[in-house]
């Protein structure tokens, strides 16, 4: 159950990141200095991380003991920019709770 929880926050973070990376690098790079390549390739990574990140969600159901609502909150968290990193840290509580 810890590893999904592991699982959960790698991914959570690393999609977060590449949220960011398309928007605060790429879109400027694209709509800026006409380099359309830069969210080409960051879209390619954020848009697997994205997929990455709903089943890591749905394989953590059980070992976050969560309701509907809170599985909505999980996937919405990837809709927002920093929405993951704000998650995190209930996360990293509910993983040092089942450490012991």
């Amino acid at each position: 159950m810890k590893f999904r929880i592991k699982l959960l926050r790698f991914v959570g973070i690393t999609e977060g990141i590449s949220f960011l990376i398309l928007l605060l690098i790429a879109m400027p790079l694209k709509y800026f200095f006409g380099w359309p390549f830069a969210v080409k390739v960051v879209g390619w990574a954020h848009g697997i991380l994205f997929v990455a990140y709903i089943f890591a969600v749905l394989l953590a159901i059980r070992a976050m003991k969560w309701s509907w609502f809170s599985v909505g909150v999980a996937l919405a968290a990837s809709l927002v920019p920093i929405g993951t990193f704000m998650l995190d840290r209930s996360w990293k509580r509910r993983e040092n709770e089942l450490a012991g």
